[in-house]
């Protein structure tokens, strides 16, 4: 994919998906904090129905340090990994109280240096809360970016910066969710629904089969 073909794919997956959104729930940079480490290798809508329980009384991080690592763990079992899921969020609660007043902080390298809060959670706070510039690259964005060749890569940081070169920065934090809605709905992980593809002329991966 070229230049111009990545302007064009750029172009059209705005104009698709225009009003995507993240699909995690959440009121609080806190709460969104909390569901983005649920969700690593798990579905959002599993996550929402285990945080509209979990934060009916532990939305806060001084009320989730509440809890014990195996009352978390109940909590959060049907997410997957729950008893590494819920030592970070306990220990990033634990940071959060300590050192920042009980609030999230608000850069990329504060949230990166929460317990257990790698690159991608920490773009996501980042740019849906916070407003910031970031491209946060999980399962969807890194098989739809190297499909496409809109970023090639062998890891998510090699997507990240490919990503960051070939989208305006104005368009990071929307470019992330296009891409998330595109490999949803279309570019699935085994069958991509080439034929209801709008990018089929830019595509790399359409143009090699």
């Amino acid at each position: 994919m070229n230049m111009q073909e990545k302007k064009t794919a750029l172009a059209i997956l705005g104009e698709k998906y225009f009003d995507a959104k993240p699909a995690l729930e959440y009121s609080t940079a806190y709460e969104l904090l909390v569901a983005v480490v649920l969700s690593a290798q798990c579905t959002d809508a599993r996550v929402n129905i285990v945080t509209r329980e979990l934060f009916k009384e532990h939305n806060t991080p001084e009320k989730m340090l509440t809890l014990s690592q195996e009352g978390l763990e109940k909590y959060i079992f049907s997410c997957g990994f729950y008893r590494n899921k819920a030592a970070h969020i306990l220990s990033a609660s634990r940071d959060i109280v300590e050192r920042f007043g009980g609030e999230v902080p608000s850069t990329i390298e504060e949230l990166m240096s929460l317990a257990g809060v790698g690159k991608k959670t920490a773009n996501v706070v980042y740019s849906v809360w916070f407003g910031g510039a970031a491209i946060a690259v999980d399962t969807h964005v890194f098989r739809v970016s190297n499909r496409l060749g809109l970023a090639k890569g062998d890891t998510p940081e090699k997507v990240e910066l490919g990503l960051m070169k070939a989208i305006p920065k104005s368009d990071w934090a929307k470019a992330h969710h296009w891409l998330i809605y595109h490999g949803r709905q279309i570019c699935h992980s085994q069958k991509p629904d080439c034929a209801a593809c709008p990018l089929q002329a830019v595509c790399d991966y359409y143009k090699k089969d």
